[in-house]
């Protein structure tokens, strides 16, 4: 026994720092001194000033952030953006209706002109980086708690923001690295004119759909297009009809040599979060607790708004976006926990654990600073759990049960009169109703009511009466369908001209109203039992795990000093890189790295929702008519990598050794969502659709052929 588990330390240790040295979401600046060999030992062809530099045009800034939700990049030289098509689904949605049904049509525009603006759409570049750690720890003493060290940070970065040089146009931010410990100052542009240019029908943007979701093989172009516009200055400007297509710095080139096994492969992008260190008890509470709870609910929120979709066009189109978001985290949790099982996730933590705490005690110095810190972990991570799934659940719950949010939006004006009057009333107003409005265009009260009763019985039902809402027990131990009838029949919430003339009424009636409604009554009730009975000890508690937690992943860098660290996704700018490489889920199974167009075929049943297939494309299919983008009688569609990639990369472009773009990347694969938190390169692959079925589809289905002709196309394998 002792000989197995010498053996199975020294596969461990094999294990995390030589199989796994391609992992991780590197920052640009940094890549010429960390990772530039490793990249061209792996093929890259380029440098690392190519990719990142503030002193001429590279890669970076070619890259944007879409939105601030999702990646795009520059593929012309007048502005032409590449996105995901669920990145651009919002807008795509936003101009629809049962008259021009762009979601599912697709949407071309044949001139300039006719490209649609996109109100609080907006592309950011980052102009630079800047290690600011120095200045943000200034006046820091060990003795601090946390939030007196987190009050003299916050102060000391107001001031970095403030310093920092940078244009009129410009902004800049700062965040922290490390779990905290580094600091970073990005100095960003932001274009805000920014308007949709063509998008394929959601049969190609989203074929397969919930099915096919975390799902490889895929067949999807997941793909759309939107153009950056500017004054005549090329500066940032709100949007105007005298702006003018943006001239970027950096465009990119568009290779259509296609990928083979083994290529290099880079992805740029703003990658959300990942959490990569955390101490294993938190996986173990991960994988068995909170992602199972937040599964269930989720589960029962699609079935119903699923049971209206299919039976009503209309409310299909109001809810479209709004599902998709609830099913991608649902099905992005199931293969979480299926990946964390399969490749032992918490063991493989528990076993660098053994390794940290050996080599800790084996040090008088490591063991005096860090010798008692897993223990720490555990016992804070120990009390926590209840109280996080009792948080999981409050979220999940209450965000999903959107009368709720209409009342919060209303609580926000009440609370403005209360502190600064009629003119606070005033001030909040345009915001609160702006909102509503918009809001309202997804909102419809028949599908509410019966998540209000699927969601509410999970509430009261699933979880201890110390942290329940007495009134929800008392309505949903009664008859959770008579109480719904209680909550919706105040058509004042329900109704938008009703909620406009409570708006714009005087703030005593507004108040009146909220006093004696039984659905502001429960919100209320739901919140603050929330807030006392979870919140306040949840907040405690998350402040000494979150200090004993950056003390970790200092503590791991200094015990670990052959491995290379590279920082936790936080939505900035970073750059993974692996190969094109097929894998193996389980045993028996090998999933290739490419697919086609046969294969969409294949899957192609008439009339489904997930699975048909517009008929042009099956013509062109049929008659193999491919032009310049199809490989001996195959129309390639998407592929794999063992690039890191997270939320925030949708749309990040895929590149090659010599940073052209190769692809786009939108999902992963189902077995390897767990790379979030335990990247495993055995399984772990980026999805992205190659860049030769985007072509194709814009040129030879949609006859957009004018925005092709933008593209710079070439054929890097010729260099060979």
């Amino acid at each position: 026994m002792k000989h197995s588990k010498i053996l199975l330390l020294l596969i461990f240790i094999t294990n995390t720092f030589i199989a796994k040295a391609d992992e991780g979401m590197w920052l640009p600046q940094l890549l010429g001194k960390l990772n530039e060999s490793r990249m061209k030992s792996l093929g890259m062809k380029i440098s690392a000033d190519d990719i990142y530099s503030i002193n001429h045009g590279s890669l970076k800034d070619a890259v944007v952030s879409f939105g601030g939700f999702c990646t795009g990049e520059i593929i012309s030289s007048k502005g032409l953006i590449l996105t995901n098509h669920h990145c651009g689904f919002d807008a795509i949605q936003n101009h629809s209706s049962l008259e021009h049904n762009y979601i599912r049509d697709g949407f071309w525009s044949k001139t300039n002109a006719e490209e649609i603006p996109n109100k609080g759409l907006y592309a950011t570049f980052i102009v630079r980086i800047d290690d600011v750690s120095e200045a943000a720890f200034a006046g820091i003493t060990s003795k601090m708690s946390e939030t007196e060290r987190m009050a003299v940070i916050d102060k000391n970065l107001q001031q970095i923001n403030k310093d920092a040089k940078k244009e009129a146009t410009q902004k800049s931010f700062a965040r922290g690295f490390f779990e905290g410990n580094k600091y970073y100052l990005f100095v960003t542009e932001t274009y805000n004119d920014v308007r949709l240019v063509g998008a394929p029908p959601s049969a190609i943007g989203n074929f397969g759909k919930d099915t096919d979701n975390w799902v490889w093989p895929r067949h999807t172009g997941d793909f759309s297009m939107f153009r950056i516009y500017a004054n005549k200055d090329n500066k940032p400007a709100e949007y105007a009809i005298d702006n003018v297509p943006y001239t970027p710095k950096k465009s990119l080139n568009i290779s259509i040599d296609g990928i083979a096994e083994n290529d290099f492969t880079m992805v740029f992008g703003f990658p959300g979060r990942t959490t990569e260190y955390l101490y294993s008890a938190a996986v173990e509470q991960i994988k068995t607790i909170n992602d199972p709870a937040k599964i269930a609910i989720r589960d029962r929120a699609l079935n119903i708004i699923d049971g209206f979709m299919r039976k009503d066009e209309g409310i299909k189109i109001q809810y479209a976006a709004k599902y998709a978001s609830i099913q991608n985290a649902y099905k992005k949790w199931q293969g979480e926990v299926l990946g964390l099982t399969k490749t032992d996730g918490v063991g493989r933590k528990k076993m660098q654990e053994l390794e940290f705490q050996k080599r800790v005690d084996a040090n008088t110095s490591l063991k005096e600073k860090y010798g008692n810190l897993l223990q720490t972990l555990e016992t804070g991570y120990s009390e926590i759990k209840s109280l996080g799934l009792a948080r999981d659940y409050y979220q999940e719950i209450v965000s999903k049960i959107e009368i709720f949010t209409i009342v919060a939006q209303l609580n926000t004006l009440v609370s403005a009169y209360e502190k600064n009057g009629q003119k606070g009333f005033d001030e909040a107003k345009p915001k609160v109703k702006a909102m509503i409005e918009d809001f309202m265009k997804e909102f419809n009260p028949i599908v509410d009511k019966k998540l209000f009763e699927g969601l509410m019985e999970m509430y009261v039902k699933n979880q201890p009466e110390n942290v329940v809402s007495p009134m929800a027990k008392t309505l949903v131990d009664a008859d959770i369908t008579v109480a719904s009838k209680i909550v919706y029949m105040e058509t004042s919430l329900t109704d938008l001209t009703k909620l406009n003339n409570l708006i714009d009424g005087k703030p005593e009636d507004l108040i009146a109203f909220m006093k004696g409604s039984s659905t502001v009554a429960l919100q209320k009730e739901l919140l603050s039992t929330y807030q006392t009975a979870v919140q306040k000890d949840l907040s405690a508690l998350q402040s000494r795990i979150t200090l004993a937690q950056r003390t970790y992943m200092q503590a791991q860098i200094d015990v670990f000093k052959e491995k290379t660290f590279f920082p936790d996704a936080n939505s900035t700018l970073r750059v993974t890189f692996g190969k094109v490489q097929g894998y193996k889920p389980k045993d028996g199974t090998y999933y290739d790295f490419k697919t086609d167009l046969d294969g969409v075929m294949e899957k192609y049943k008439p009339g489904d929702y997930e699975f048909d297939v517009p008929e042009k494309l099956r013509m062109l299919h049929k008659n193999k008519d491919y032009g310049i983008y199809g490989v001996a009688g195959k129309m390639p569609v998407c592929f794999i990598a063992t690039n890191h990639t997270t939320g925030g990369n949708s749309g990040s472009p895929a590149l090659d050794a010599y940073g052209n773009l190769i692809g786009l990347n939108f999902d992963r694969v189902w077995e390897g969502t767990m790379s979030d938190i335990n990247y495993d390169a055995s399984i772990c692959r980026n999805i992205m659709v190659d860049i030769r079925y985007v072509l194709f589809i814009v040129d030879k289905f949609a006859g957009a052929d004018r925005l092709v002709k933008e593209m710079k196309l070439v054929h890097p394998k010729k260099r060979k």
